[in-house]
């Protein structure tokens, strides 16, 4: 078991300082552009695969770190430089957490790999759990898979919705119902190989924030994907359903649900990044800015809100290095990781809009950061489970009861 500590380790600040670097150099200059085209960032994303920053060995060095603390810290100043672009180069992690979590090392050495290809060629995978009507019900997917005994196939019928780089990717990782009866402990997770007939894009949502990131419906008709393509393989799948169908229910977690617990303390990184961007960014606006004669951070009214802006977001890092921690030395015990994650998403909108309030009719136009950074902080308290699924999976934990 790792030593929890707050100081990071030499190598974990090296790569802060190259992640912060490239945030600064490629990241930021980029930004404004690509949230007004609202189009993948297919030039910058091709920067950091040839700089390493999407590269499997980066994800595996980050996912692979006993502290826990080496992601979150990449991820807050790749953020920290824009979230849209942030997320179009962390997107295909979500696809391989979901392969990681599920399948078996073969599947992981054969799969993992294809969500980000080469520098020369970059590659992107795509999660898909939400559906039209079931979001944090993910219970609830509609989506089935019926296996073909006579060719040893999985055929996938559904539709996806909000799905970060769906139809666009190269592999897709579906979480679909195989027996509905069972409810989410009836749920499998498949990778539909790329080029596979009968996958396509749904409408692209046009969104409030995050807008270089393309989200998609994913339509699934008739789309057959071989047995091998089931994470973690048949045989494991079959004993889960006779199990659950014994007893009514299984301790093994939905698919769904091991992917995103993992990804929780990510997600508030995220989220985190957006304020400290914003936070800084009005700091340095309050001292230049005068007002009657001084600075307007020489007003209480300014000076305490900045006050309030730093400590959260201080309080929020320190509960996504507990909860990151957590989650490789034990495991959450007291919902940690909703906890990082309802923190630092709800502190970023706040902070967000402290900071166009800081600055006044500038901070409402689109010529100063602020206003994307708090349309891209909103995402965070809805997706990848919504606050109040975040509070509810925190008020089981504490009561151990199932609290609806």
């Amino acid at each position: 078991m790792a030593e929890f500590s707050l100081h990071l380790s030499d190598e974990q600040k090296q790569i802060q300082d190259w992640v912060h670097q490239f945030a600064v150099d490629v990241i930021r200059p980029a930004a404004h552009e690509w949230d007004e085209r609202e189009e993948f960032p297919y030039p910058v994303v091709e920067e950091a695969a040839k700089v390493g920053l999407y590269s499997l060995d980066f994800m595996m060095n980050g996912m692979g770190d006993p502290s826990g603390l080496t992601l979150p810290v990449a991820i807050e100043e790749m953020f920290w430089g824009d979230a849209g672009i942030g997320m179009a180069i962390m997107g295909s992690g979500l696809a391989a957490a979901g392969i990681a979590a599920n399948g078996t090392p073969e599947q992981m050495i054969e799969w993992v790999p294809q969500c980000y290809g080469t520098p020369e060629k970059i590659q992107l995978g795509a999660f898909c759990v939400s559906e039209p009507d079931a979001g944090s019900d993910v219970s609830s997917l509609r989506t089935r898979a019926v296996y073909d005994e006579a060719t040893d196939e999985w055929v996938l019928n559904g539709t996806k919705a909000w799905i970060t780089n769906g139809g666009i990717a190269d592999v897709h990782v579906v979480v679909a119902a195989v027996d509905p009866d069972l409810k989410g402990r009836g749920q499998a997770s498949f990778v539909v190989p790329p080029g596979t007939k009968g996958l396509s894009q749904g409408q692209k949502y046009k969104k409030h924030g995050i807008r270089a990131s393309h989200t998609a419906e994913v339509v699934l008709d008739e789309v057959r994907v071989p047995g091998r393509c089931l994470l973690g393989g048949k045989e494991k799948l079959e004993a889960k359903l006779a199990r659950a169908r014994e007893r009514g229910k299984s301790g093994e977690k939905q698919p769904a649900m091991s992917t995103f617990e993992a990804t929780r303390p990510a997600v508030g990184a995220q989220a985190l990044g957006i304020a400290r961007a914003a936070y800084e960014y009005s700091l340095e606006y309050a001292k230049e800015r005068h007002a009657f004669g001084k600075p307007i951070i020489m007003n209480q009214a300014i000076a305490f809100k900045l006050a309030n802006m730093i400590t959260e977001i201080d309080a929020s890092r320190l509960l996504i290095w507990r909860a990151a921690w957590t989650a490789k030395n034990g495991g959450f015990t007291h919902g940690e990781g909703s906890m990082s994650k309802y923190k630092a998403s709800e502190v970023a909108v706040r902070v967000t809009e402290e900071a166009i309030q800081i600055l006044g009719g500038y901070g409402y136009t689109r010529e100063y950061p602020v206003e994307r950074w708090h349309r891209d902080a909103k995402i965070h308290t809805i997706f990848e489970g919504t606050s109040e699924i975040q509070q509810l999976v925190i008020a089981r934990a504490i009561s151990g009861l199932r609290i609806e």
